[in-house]
């Protein structure tokens, strides 16, 4: 028995164990994270994305309230009443027709009442199942725009803080470089070849180095905590970043000879959404006329006695079934002027779409000559970078040889550092303007 006891709690603690450990790789990335991982968890984790999931969980809720109303409606009522002084009527007396007061009913009255009430035609009713699916349409274009925001956002950011961190590795194999710079003028200069400028340099362009280095890797502590932000993820738990500087460069290429369209961005999709909505508002204030009709039923139990402890000895049930109609006949002008004020919505929407039309086509322009632009400068700091990586190597090797000074070999690590340093911000801007010229194409699926 003791036996059995055991291997129940074992079992207990290992399902336990396993549950939390699968929230915890759930709520983390344990392993190392490339770009797809990290906006993979930030669909599933980023607070705005959360939202406008229960955002259309409540659209939906909203549109079955609404239909609920086609369906009968059932209610139930009790109540119990004691008179202190019974109400008169003047009732004509038999025998001389003269009208006198005569006190009518029970001391004690109870009545329970059951009623069914169902809605044969309303314009509410007509409204709400009109527009349901265009309801349900405009809760998820929300959740797509804000997950194509997110998308665009950790992009951004997971760029930034993996082109930093490259940064610090350039700055690291420069501050090694210039270590075997010094060395090697110090070591010229014990020997009397060269004077004490030489191993001062050095060192200067050592100390630069290192303190640079030192501030590119602060900023990736804190462009990682906002990437962390953007993902929804949590700030004390450890992100391991992975990327491949050879695929982030063949990135950077993209077709510039598609064409904007703006029904393609969700943008406009959210405003033709809305502009079916404002119409069906139209044709609601239009059926203003129309008539409510609605079918009836009702059931009472009435209990009366004179004496409270007798009340519900005897009982006198009444029924009836009916039809109501309410026509509206005259309203002041109102429903003229309701319609008016919806078909003028309806106009204005549509100087919204004619607005955003313009705007998508100067966003494009924009961001594809952003993107022209950095892209050939990315190539040109390339280009640069491999003349100033020869530049180099070859005032180094006359350097050693005592052709050149070593100021010359100082500017020449400086220029490298520099061309180095550049063709990485000039690839980050690449990678941000393509992004931009996709959101404005509509490019960016989710």
């Amino acid at each position: 028995m003791k036996n059995c006891w055991f291997i129940l709690f074992i079992a207990l603690m290992s399902a336990y164990s396993g549950t939390v450990f699968a929230q915890k790789t759930t709520d983390s990335l344990a392993r190392q994270a490339y770009l797809p991982d990290c906006i993979q968890y930030a669909l599933g984790h980023q607070p705005i994305v959360r939202q406008s999931v229960i955002d259309q969980e409540i659209a939906e809720r909203t549109v079955q309230s609404s239909l609920a109303a086609w369906y009968p409606q059932i209610g139930a009522g009790y109540n119990i009443l004691h008179y202190l002084k019974l109400p008169v009527t003047l009732i004509p007396d038999a025998t001389t027709g003269e009208r006198r007061p005569v006190a009518l009913g029970a001391q004690n009255t109870s009545t329970a009442s059951f009623s069914l009430t169902q809605s044969v035609f309303s314009r509410d009713l007509l409204l709400a199942s009109r527009t349901a699916d265009t309801y349900r349409a405009q809760a998820t274009q929300n959740t797509v725009r804000n997950k194509i925001d997110v998308v665009i956002n950790v992009s951004k950011a997971f760029y930034d803080v993996i082109l930093t961190q490259r940064q610090v590795e350039i700055l690291s194999e420069d501050i090694v470089r210039l270590q075997r710079s010094l060395q090697d003028a110090t070591n010229q200069y014990q020997g009397g070849i060269v004077d004490k400028t030489d191993p001062q340099r050095a060192r200067i362009a050592l100390n630069n180095s290192r303190a640079q280095q030192k501030q590119y890797r602060d900023l990736v502590g804190a462009k990682v905590q906002t990437l962390k932000q953007l993902m929804g993820y949590p700030p004390n738990t450890n992100l391991n970043l992975t990327y491949d500087t050879l695929q982030l460069a063949n990135e950077v290429m993209m077709d510039t000879t598609l064409l904007v369209n703006p029904q393609s961005r969700i943008e406009y999709q959210l405003l033709q959404t809305q502009g079916r909505l404002l119409e069906a508002n139209v044709r609601y204030n239009r059926w203003a006329y129309l008539p409510t009709v609605s079918a009836n039923a009702n059931y009472n139990l009435l209990f009366q006695n004179n004496f409270f402890g007798q009340l519900y000895n005897q009982t006198f049930p009444n029924s009836l079934i009916g039809l109501s109609v309410a026509l509206p006949i005259f309203q002041g002008g109102r429903r003229i002027q309701q319609t008016k004020i919806a078909e003028l919505q309806v106009q204005r929407l549509n100087w919204d779409l004619a607005a955003l039309t313009s705007a998508v086509d100067a966003e494009y322009a924009q961001a594809l000559a952003n993107y022209k632009g950095n892209l050939a400068n990315y190539l040109a700091l390339r280009e640069n970078q491999l003349l100033a990586e020869d530049v180099y190597r070859i005032i180094n090797l006359q350097y050693r040889s005592g052709i050149k000074t070593y100021l010359d070999v100082t500017i020449a690590e400086a220029d490298l550092r520099t061309a180095r340093l550049n063709v990485f911000n000039a690839l980050y801007q690449v990678l941000i303007s393509k992004l931009d010229v996709q959101r404005a194409l509509g490019a960016i699926q989710v």
